[in-house]
């Protein structure tokens, strides 16, 4: 138990040592514990809690309430993408080379942790994918992917709030507006779903989005760049996750179809 205690009060001295100064107060940043007990709560609500709670009821009929959600995740997405930008990366002040976090009070340094703030409530709205999968009854779409990805990102955005707000982090907001314009337009049922041939290639560029993260957070090891190498090599780690995971499901999902459809 003394290791416990030993355990939580050096990370919390860790977390009083590094942390951003302007996020001291912030509700849901403050400190880790409620996303991670978010993250907790989600990973048993969708893989045991639910799916045994819906195992001998009908699946409900959310199209409107999903086709609401995926036209405001969308939104959503759009804004987190036009505030990171306008921040620093449309207005010419960042650099794709180098470029640290600005812990300063200058109106676009704010702007940019604020942006960085919806980014990381954007990760918990997010959760509702995998809900409504699970009040449908589609279990079979809460892959070992889907459930990876949704439960590590609010700690990890937590992580980038928390410590390095902007800087030479990258985004996926761009991504996620496509995302759920498909989600969107798919929800309206099987009359627009056909016209969705588009939907592998959305799969390639999230891939693409891990392979240009990749890269991105690469440069500054290979400079003399004062940005903290444990925020590049904590990037890098996810990047390294989430290219395995999601080439692993463009292989299978679609590559192996092809062979088939080849061999018949």
């Amino acid at each position: 138990m003394a290791h416990v205690v030993n355990l939580v009060s050096n990370t919390y001295h860790l977390i009083d040592k590094y942390e951003d100064p302007r996020v001291r107060h912030w509700p849901l940043v403050s400190n880790p514990i409620c996303a991670t007990v978010t993250t907790l709560a989600y990973i048993y609500i969708v893989k045991f809690l639910g799916p045994r709670m819906m195992q001998n009821r009908p699946p409900f009929q959310l199209k409107n309430t999903v086709l609401v959600y995926d036209f405001l995740q969308m939104l959503f997405s759009a804004y987190v993408f036009y505030e990171i930008g306008m921040s620093g990366w449309f207005t010419g002040e960042y650099s794709l080379r180098c470029q640290p976090v600005d812990y300063s009070n200058r109106p676009n340094a704010l702007r940019m942790l604020h942006a960085w703030k919806w980014f990381h409530i954007a990760k918990f709205t997010e959760l509702f994918d995998t809900f409504f999968l699970v009040l449908k009854k589609k279990n079979s779409h809460v892959s070992v992917l889907h459930v990876v990805h949704h439960s590590i990102m609010p700690v990890s955005t937590w992580f980038g709030v928390k410590f390095c707000a902007g800087g030479h982090a990258s985004f996926n907001s761009f991504v996620h507006i496509i995302m759920y314009s498909y989600y969107f337009l798919s929800a309206w049922g099987p009359h627009l779903q056909k016209y969705l041939w588009w939907k592998k290639y959305l799969t390639r560029l999230q891939i693409l989005q891990f392979l240009s993260v990749t890269v991105h957070s690469f440069l500054p090891l290979l400079t003399d760049c004062d940005v903290p190498h444990c925020q590049l090599w904590f990037i890098l780690s996810h990047a390294f996750l989430f290219l395995g995971l999601f080439s692993i499901f463009y292989n299978e999902t679609y590559k192996k179809k092809q062979l088939v459809v080849k061999k018949e």
